[in-house]
């Protein structure tokens, strides 16, 4: 099974919002329950932030089908200790406890059939040596119960073979991304799991290092670029029991766009037809609504923002 979203579902704040693009302007809409009946997964973003909570998580559950499926990703207290020593002022000291109150908060997805992974995302500053291949295994070890995708992108990674060979022995996937400068900081992804896990998050190289929280993620992709994920997606779901495939380029509903593109190009239903703001915002997904569906690399050109930042 592929299953498609983007990475977060809420953005209503800043000039990259969603509300009243993808979501109507209707402060009584809930954005959750919208979101899932146009998508069968979400990658969830708040969890890196802090510990879940399960009675947020319980709603979660109540607000979606019993086919979708959330992925969260893990804690910064477990991937990013500096981050989180900034951010809280405490020190990153790891105790059982944090596992545990991670753990709890994700039960009721677990429990409830739609926690699809856990994604460990490490920072392109998180080098392979002895102390970090410790820690990755140490942490692959506290999540071996769960599916898990690790997100690893400095090329000293893709030069030491332990690395694949610890992912394989804990079936943890070694997350495949698309960024700007990817493909020359790492070199190609193995496959270490029967869990497939992508994520696209745009190619705006001019704001990628110098840009804010919105504007690095300001970036459409085009049809060829698509289409040429659209054939990394099916390569690694022929190996996979399940791909998740997520968009980040989450900039003015951009990552929608782009995610409603690929479910087009991988033959899936497309579910409830999208708002007139989205169709205002991106007139080339017109024809992908029911009445009429163009191969991707064939729709019309709206204008020049495709494929590139506004």
């Amino acid at each position: 099974m592929i299953y498609v979203g983007t990475a977060g579902w809420s953005y209503p704040q800043g000039e990259g919002k969603w509300d009243g693009i993808f979501y109507p302007t209707d402060r009584r809409l809930d954005r959750l329950a919208y979101y899932a009946e146009r998508f069968q997964a979400v990658e969830v973003n708040s969890t890196f932030y802090r510990p879940p909570d399960p009675a947020i998580t319980r709603a979660w559950v109540r607000k979606t089908p019993a086919d979708f499926r959330f992925t969260a990703k893990l804690y910064q207290k477990f991937t990013h200790p500096k981050m989180y020593e900034e951010a809280t002022g405490d020190v990153a000291a790891l105790r059982a406890s944090d596992f545990e109150q991670y753990k709890r908060g994700i039960a009721p997805l677990a429990e409830a059939g739609k926690l699809g992974a856990l994604l460990a995302q490490f920072p392109p500053s998180f080098k392979a040596d002895e102390e970090t291949l410790t820690l990755l295994e140490d942490l692959l070890r506290q999540f071996q119960d769960y599916p898990l995708a690790v997100e690893l992108r400095h090329r000293s990674w893709s030069e030491e073979p332990r690395a694949a060979a610890l992912l394989r022995e804990y079936n943890a996937a070694w997350c495949w991304i698309d960024e700007p400068k990817f493909r020359s900081s790492i070199g190609a992804v193995p496959l270490t799991s029967r869990l497939g896990y992508l994520r696209f998050h745009g190619r705006n190289a001019v704001q990628w290092w110098k840009g804010d929280r919105e504007t690095r993620y300001d970036y459409l992709y085009s049809p060829g670029e698509q289409a040429a994920l659209a054939a990394e997606v099916r390569a690694v779901a022929e190996h996979a029991v399940d791909t998740y495939v997520f968009y980040n380029n989450h900039y003015r509903a951009k990552a929608v766009a782009n995610a409603v593109q690929l479910k087009a190009a991988l033959g899936q239903p497309l579910g409830a037809p999208l708002a007139p703001s989205m169709l205002a915002a991106y007139p080339e997904l017109a024809a992908l609504q029911p009445g009429g569906q163009l191969p991707l690399g064939e729709e019309a050109t709206s204008d020049d923002r495709r494929g590139r930042p506004s």
